[in-house]
């Protein structure tokens, strides 16, 4: 079995003093940070993943996604937006382990790492499967909303899916709980 790692969208418009923030954005940023040296360091206790990767919300011009009054379910505040340092990942989290970044949402929402694409233009999926990955964990922000679209899509492609739960940050208890139990009802491992 060979396994991946995806971080979801750990960007700085995603932290505490982002322009949409999650709390505990910033410890997650630095507990992923944390498990992304370890794995480069390879010792005893590095988890044992063969790639690891990550997806940004990466907008240009997204449409109705945001809007000056925002409902917070389809639409939102301006973030991510390309050229700016909202759209950056946290200074916590070191970019340079990644094997490949996935970028999604230029020009309309999306929610899901699924949804996007490398700088070569490769989908996530293809990608992985040219790796011959064959089991993910997704961990990241939002667990109620990128987190959670990222999850499913990939038990959807056909890859057993692990959720590391404690190095996700989601919007609001309710949502992160119904997230949660939807993942789970689609086969999703919380651990």
């Amino acid at each position: 079995m060979t396994r991946a790692l995806i971080v979801t969208d750990v960007q700085n418009d995603f932290c505490e003093g982002g322009s949409l923030p999650v709390v505990g954005g910033a410890r997650v940023a630095a507990d992923i940070g944390a498990l992304l040296r370890s794995w480069v360091a390879r010792g005893p206790d590095a988890p044992a993943y063969s790639h690891v990767v990550a997806t940004k919300d990466h907008h240009v011009a997204p449409g109705d996604h945001w809007s000056p009054e925002p409902d917070f379910l389809d639409s939102w505040p301006v973030h991510c937006e390309v050229g700016t340092a909202g759209e950056a990942f946290h200074p916590d989290l070191d970019p340079r382990p990644f094997d490949a970044i996935f970028l999604k949402g230029q020009h309309a929402a999306a929610y899901s790492g699924f949804e996007g694409r490398s700088v070569d233009g490769a989908p996530l999926a293809d990608w992985l499967r040219a790796r011959e990955v064959t089991e993910v964990d997704v961990c990241g922000i939002a667990t109620d909303h990128c987190v959670r679209a990222t999850a499913l899509d990939a038990v959807a492609a056909g890859f057993p899916t692990r959720l590391l739960a404690g190095l996700c940050a989601g919007v609001a208890p309710e949502t992160t709980r119904a997230a949660l139990e939807a993942m789970l009802a689609a086969g999703v491992t919380v651990a």
